[in-house]
């Protein structure tokens, strides 16, 4: 859960996208109801997301929301939602620079 910045020796204590299981960064952009949403992912493309049942009564997710998805292996187009960070925490990843500038709009 910590991961360690690579120019300095300080520790961030947020999760961060796993590269190698495929998680990325993403915006919610527009909720379509029964817990499905479009989302702008960091590689630039627009994905439909759900949120599963063990995140769904946990984590409430609204429109500009900074969210960890990971794309389906089957359908690119497609993708499940990891964490929802909250407004501080998204602040925090923008300031240290760990947002693709494709989505940092905080």
């Amino acid at each position: 859960m910590f991961q360690k910045q690579d120019s300095s020796d300080e520790y961030i204590r947020l999760p961060l996208p796993k590269k190698n299981k495929g998680e990325m960064f993403a915006i919610s952009d527009r909720l379509m109801g029964a817990s499905r949403m479009i989302v702008i992912c960091g590689d630039g493309k627009s994905r439909m997301a759900r949120i599963p049942g063990k995140m769904k009564r946990k984590a409430r997710v609204r429109a500009g929301d900074l969210l960890i998805i990971q794309p389906w292996e089957i359908q690119d187009e497609k993708a499940d939602v990891r964490y929802r960070y909250t407004r501080t925490q998204s602040r925090i990843l923008s300031k240290r620079r760990l947002l693709p500038e494709e989505i940092d709009v905080f």
